[in-house]
């Protein structure tokens, strides 16, 4: 099938902390269990009944479904609403959905499963069991039907939220039997639909979220207001690894609605006052000491410099290995082959959510309650377990959706910590922190910096023989999620540059091959940053393999061909890019053209890209984008996140780049960390060629193909290779 679509347009792991936790509340299963009738939600308890955990059906036949993972604009909460859905035979137009709180999933076993949401899994690594949920209701509904007529439940089928008995036509609405069905034991053998029978999986229904936001119902974090509460302004140390030294509460104590200021940990500082301009203001007239540490000296050149001695160190971890990579170079070289080499480099890039950090907290000393935009409610709830000082069945925590998530709001919860912290020092009270944008720039957990040396060898006929790529830079594990390094190494560094692997590979087939790391690990704290380092990955790659074609007397997309013959659905991807852009026939004059392909978070993805420069000016006029994410749920969603990821991929090309002075960020603010403007962004195509038997993310694959494929057009356009992102720092020609 494919859809063709256009538009312009502290000292305790979270981990361990968790399962201790879980423990005291009577065990952690990890592994699902097909959804069970039990206890319903608080909020729902009364109103309706709950037929299992992920559906409860209202007298009126509203449908409630629960969702675990978060929505932060990609549309998750859509999409996962439509699996369950689908699978009910409900109505869909009395569809709506809630959070359930991540305590409540400790209480029953986790029966949700994963609260993460991030790496593009909310929906493929969750289809299965919220499938299975929707599936197992809409049995239950049907055998609740079947008693009430005293007939076969294999006599009854349902449809959009109505039960029929076939022989004799009876009808019962799913709001007539929500309460028996609730009382049945669900079975164990759940038969799912088979995709190509969707009716409202699969289809492009318009988002759940989109008319609240649209008229402004939509509570976001830094909008919530509880009664009594208070507001807090912070500010942390701004060199990294520095500490808090002192401050003189007394000089801003008379300050209007000032309430109080409370010392939140070793680093930081916060103003806790009536309004949070009123914090705000009183925390920058704040008398305050900083000791700098020993990261005070520390600049990107220094980093700079560290890195590109990793190009050239004689040990690393091997990521991919195929052949003697090494020695057919020195093999080539020697016999005065053709042997290419380029040095490509990444700079650091801040998430820059536009909802800066917060998060709303009531302490006492029975019970803990936050209210926050997060990615991960479980890692959030274990967070302010730890900063409340209580046992984790004592606390609970309330998402709402995130304004802006990308990577940011999931492994990194201080600033769900920092608001406990402050609750817990005025008890009793609720409590919004709400980070400045300066606070949200100077204290992110920023895109890693790498460096890459690329070496290919080209024999007489113009075949790659011999490929060696050299990444220097920083693990994101090793500052993160150190248990998840393999010894020493860290596989997330090799996104899309393996042979096969579960979250991207190369897609070429080269034979020799190596790709190895040199850590370097600077003191700039890393992060997931949407797309991770797939992203930086696809540059190097791909605009290697176009030096390689010209370097090679071939055509771009014929290079990339002969290398992809065991690759087909990386290939199907790459021509129908090409295909949509026109590859085969010239462009406008004036206009240039470039490709990229890579696989990552299970897809398959490719770009082609039309540019101009005029007069030193790039414009960038159209992208075409194909992407096989094995199987599409809602396909208008898709295109908008394929759209979404290009504004975040070509900013990120154009303009992302967080520099490093003095052992601090410098870019505070969008007047210096800019952003891809309205009128700046391209004509947007995109292609999807879901082939089955799989399911791929959607959020961020295709981010990483859109700085390669422009980069790729930029050389067409102006004959020089810009190796160093972003842009804004070249002279264009």
């Amino acid at each position: 099938m494919s859809i063709h679509s256009t538009s312009i347009h502290p000292s305790v792991s979270r981990r361990n902390f968790l399962a201790g936790s879980a423990a005291a509340l009577g065990g952690l299963s990890l592994g699902f269990h097909i959804p069970f009738a039990g206890p319903a939600l608080a909020q729902e308890a009364a109103a309706a009944p709950e037929i299992n955990a992920w559906v409860v059906v209202k007298p009126n036949d509203t449908v409630v479904i629960r969702i675990a993972r978060s929505e932060m604009g990609q549309g998750t909460l859509t999409g996962l609403a439509q699996l369950v859905a689908e699978e009910l035979d409900c109505d869909w137009s009395k569809v709506t959905t809630e959070y359930p709180p991540p305590g409540e999933n400790l209480r029953r076993n986790r029966v949700w499963g994963s609260y993460s949401t991030g790496g593009s899994r909310g929906i493929r690594d969750s289809h299965d069991y919220v499938r299975k949920g929707g599936a197992a209701a809409r049995q239950m509904l049907i055998s609740a039907a079947a008693a009430r007529w005293n007939v076969p439940a294999g006599e009854c089928t349902a449809a959009s939220s109505v039960i029929t008995h076939g022989p004799s036509g009876r009808t019962l609405r799913y709001g007539e039997v929500a309460e028996a069905a609730g009382r049945l034991t669900p079975s164990t053998e759940i038969a799912l639909k088979d995709p190509k029978d969707w009716k409202i999986a699969g289809k492009p229904l318009p988002r759940l979220d989109t008319v609240d936001k649209l008229t402004g119902r939509q509570v976001y974090g830094a909008d919530l207001k509880l009664p009594g509460m208070l507001n807090a302004a912070i500010k942390a140390c701004p060199v990294m690894g520095g500490t808090l030294a002192s401050f003189d509460a007394n000089a801003v104590a008379g300050m209007p609605g000032v309430k109080k200021v409370v010392r939140v940990d070793d680093r930081s500082v916060a103003v806790v006052a009536d309004t949070w301009w009123r914090a705000k203001t009183a925390l920058d007239a704040l008398p305050v000491t900083w000791e700098d540490g020993p990261n005070k000296d520390l600049s990107s050149a220094a980093i700079r410099r560290t890195l590109a001695e990793g190009l050239e160190a004689g040990d690393a971890f091997v990521g991919n290995s195929r052949g003697d990579a090494k020695g057919e170079l020195a093999r080539v070289a020697a016999a005065g082959g053709k042997v290419v080499t380029a040095t490509y480099a990444f700079p650091y890039q801040n998430h820059a959510t536009m909802e800066p950090m917060n998060a709303t907290a009531l302490w006492t000393a029975e019970k803990c309650e936050v209210w926050v935009p997060t990615q991960n409610g479980e890692a959030s709830l274990a967070a302010a377990a730890e900063a409340a000082g209580l046992p984790v069945g004592q606390c609970e925590v309330y998402k709402l959706l995130l304004g802006g998530g990308f990577g940011r709001r999931g492994n990194f919860q201080d600033y769900v910590r920092q608001s406990v912290s402050i609750a817990r020092q005025m008890p009793g009270i609720p409590v919004k922190l709400l980070w400045s944008r300066e606070e949200d720039m100077l204290h992110g957990a920023y895109h890693p910096t790498t460096q890459a040396k690329l070496t290919g060898a080209l024999d007489a006929d113009g075949n790659l023989t011999a490929l060696h790529l050299r990444i220097s830079g920083q693990s994101i594990l090793a500052a993160v999620r150190p248990e998840g390094m393999q010894g020493g190494m860290d596989p997330i560094v090799f996104q899309g540059l393996t042979a096969s692997a579960p979250e991207g590979h190369l897609g070429y087939t080269v034979p020799n091959l190596l790709v190895d790391h040199a850590m370097r690990n600077p003191p700039v704290p890393p992060g997931f940053w949407r797309g991770v380092n797939l992203n930086q990955n696809a540059i190097y790659v791909e605009c290697f393999i176009d030096e390689l074609a010209h370097a090679a007397g071939a055509e771009p997309l014929a290079f990339r061909r002969k290398l992809m013959a065991n690759h087909p659905r990386h290939l199907a991807v790459l021509e129908a890019a090409a295909n949509g852009i026109g590859w085969q026939t010239p462009p406008a004059p004036g206009r240039f053209r470039g490709l990229g392909q890579i696989m990552g978070f299970g897809s398959y993805v490719a770009a082609a890209a039309e540019v101009s420069v005029v007069d030193g000016q790039l414009r960038i006029h159209r992208i075409v984008a194909a992407t096989d994410p094995g199987h599409v749920v809602n396909p208008a969603q898709v295109e908008r996140q394929v759209e979404g990821s290009f504004v975040y991929g070509l900013s990120a090309c154009l303009y992302g780049e967080c520099t490093v002075a003095g052992g601090r960020i410098e870019q505070e603010n969008f007047d210096t960390y800019e952003v891809l403007r309205m009128a700046e962004m391209p004509a947007v195509e995109t292609i999807m060629l879901p082939s089955g038997g799989f399911w791929g993310g959607v959020g961020e694959p295709t981010i990483a193909v859109a700085a390669p494929a422009v980069l790729n057009a930029l050389f067409a356009a102006t004959g020089k290779r810009y190796r160093t992102l972003p842009l804004k720092n070249h002279e264009l020609s």
